[in-house]
């Protein structure tokens, strides 16, 4: 799992007939404290009701994705799966 925050959206006139429905945004790894890290954007589908600016909990594993959709035969690798809403790290001492 990878923890990201939603950088934007994919606005789709035409894709795969199976994915109809679901909403596709685009994500960015982040650290501990939120700030971006790497280059590398991911485009991911939708599960949790995310939105822009939220920071995400993402798969990236196509079997967990085709359990997710409940289909085995989308070219699906990335989801978003929770919204995260407070990191707790605790401290020695």
């Amino acid at each position: 799992m990878l923890l990201c925050k939603v950088t934007g959206t994919i606005v789709s006139t035409q894709k795969n007939d199976n994915l109809t429905g679901q909403k596709i945004l685009i994500v960015h790894p982040v650290d501990l404290n939120y700030d971006l890290t790497g280059n590398i954007d991911m485009l991911a589908i939708d599960f949790a009701n995310a939105g822009v600016g939220d920071v995400v909990m993402v798969i990236q594993e196509g079997d967990a994705m085709q359990q997710l959709l409940g289909r085995k035969d989308l070219p699906v690798h990335t989801g978003i799966i929770a919204v995260v809403d407070n990191i707790y790290i605790p401290t020695n001492g």
